[in-house]
């Protein structure tokens, strides 16, 4: 099989951006950041149901998180519910199988000149270095992927759900509007499996409440300052594709 045409040359940049960046956010999301202190701010030290200093402490993973979703809205629009929901099965699987390669990677009897290496003049345990940064829990890992699917599944709903009422019009409503509601579900899902349930953590209702609802304000104000981006991206396909093209992508994708 060739990808000759437009449609098909388009689907596979499109799916390629969207498991690459899911499968990051999976591996960059072991470091976690300080958004006040990054933008130079003072933290907060916010206090949500008995839960205090909470700040804006992210996982890195959120660096991709914008464009994961950008890419399901426009394959939703111009492709239908059953590609993104393919993709998202897939994307699934192929996380699955990454973190499988890094447990046996890990497993590997390493290579005695790699134990000790120095970076930036100081001794560094390589092998320490590189279970603590791949070897993620295994209640994180089921956590992420079943909240990065039921996350999936809420937003091709929603933004089909919207398109009924809206038509053509009003892209920035089923997007930001299926990406926000979504998240919401994303946000306490991962925290509920990888904290509550997991017996390693002693989380309370309070603190997944807590820990949720900030993680989900961030996640609501980047939701709505990546719209004016959404539309850019949704230029650029029809002008690629042609208008008639792109209307016409459009209106089956809208048939299910």
């Amino acid at each position: 099989m060739t990808f000759k045409t437009k449609e098909s040359r388009l689907l596979l940049v499109l799916g390629a951006f969207f498991v690459a960046n899911a499968i990051l956010s999976e591996f960059i999301g072991v470091k976690i950041f300080s958004v006040e202190q990054t933008l130079g701010f003072k933290k907060f030290d916010i206090n949500l149901f008995g839960v205090p200093n909470l700040s804006f402490n992210m996982s890195a993973g959120v660096l991709t998180w914008p464009i994961i979703f950008i890419m399901t809205d426009i394959i939703n629009e111009y492709f239908g519910v059953k590609q993104v929901r393919f993709l998202s099965i897939l994307t699934s699987v192929l996380i699955g199988f990454a973190f499988l390669v890094v447990w046996l990677a890990m497993k590997l009897q390493p290579a005695d000149f790699w134990l000790v290496q120095k970076q930036n003049g100081q001794e560094v345990n390589m092998v320490l270095a590189f279970d603590a940064i791949f070897g993620q829990g295994m209640w994180i890992i089921v956590g992420s992927i079943i909240a990065f699917l039921v996350g999936q599944m809420a937003d091709v709903l929603i933004f089909h759900r919207i398109k009924k009422f809206t038509g053509e019009k009003a892209l920035w409503l089923r997007a930001t509007g299926s990406t926000v509601f979504s998240q919401l579900i994303d946000s306490f899902v991962v925290i509920y499996i990888a904290f509550y349930l997991n017996p390693a953590f002693n989380y309370s209702w309070q603190m997944v409440a807590a820990i949720g609802l900030v993680g989900y304000t961030y996640k609501f104000i980047i939701a709505l300052a990546m719209t004016p981006i959404l539309y850019v991206v949704h230029g650029i396909i029809d002008r690629y594709l042609g208008k008639d093209l792109a209307q016409r992508m459009i209106k089956m994708a809208g048939r299910g």
